[in-house]
């Protein structure tokens, strides 16, 4: 496994509809495995494959499923999934604004606006069917990286986006205007 560079704008390939894996084969795990290793150590919760600069329908995602709700719950060790070719076959009518950053927007924040739960099917690492219906974080991290796939970043759905210093103060965090983009840049909504 080797860890890879985590691509930022102008990075063509974030703008990019990135195209359908025909084949599970040993270069596509291999890239799998290098995205992991590559999530864990930036550190993050997903990583899809245009921001290490590949424009192949690959994510993966690593989550603790639980309720935050309960203090008093057992915390759970995180699950990995590496989802080859996912889309989204349903989601919820009901929508939940929350925070997000990105690992290729470095320094940013923003409130995004997502579905409560969505249903997730593609491949697995080994190529078999995969199916899910995830909910609350683990839902909207689902979304976040599928997005990725479609060229769309966190921001273009933001309805505040915030720059984050890196401090441990309360002053840490401040508006941010970003500029729209180009009407030949904008991604297409799927």
């Amino acid at each position: 496994m080797t860890l890879r560079e985590i691509v930022t704008p102008p990075n063509p390939t974030l703008r990019k509809k990135a195209t359908k894996v025909r084949a599970v084969t040993p270069a596509i795990q291999a890239l799998a495995d290098d995205m992991v290793e590559t999530m864990r150590a930036a550190p993050g919760v997903g990583l899809a494959a245009p921001q290490v600069d590949i424009s192949q329908r690959v994510i993966v995602v690593e989550f603790a499923e639980g309720n935050p709700d309960e203090p008093d719950a057992p915390e759970l060790p995180p699950k990995l999934f590496v989802v080859i070719n996912p889309e989204i076959t349903r989601r919820s009518h009901e929508t939940i604004v929350g925070t997000e950053g990105c690992l290729s927007l470095p320094g940013l924040m923003g409130n995004v606006e997502r579905n409560e739960w969505v249903t997730v099917k593609g491949l697995n690492r080994q190529g078999q069917p995969f199916k899910k219906k995830v909910r609350g974080w683990l839902a909207r991290i689902f979304q976040h990286e599928i997005d990725h796939l479609d060229g769309i970043l966190f921001i273009d759905r933001a309805t505040e986006i915030y720059k984050v210093e890196e401090s441990t103060t309360s002053d840490s965090e401040s508006p941010l205007t970003y500029p729209p983009l180009a009407p030949e840049d904008a991604p297409k909504n799927p």
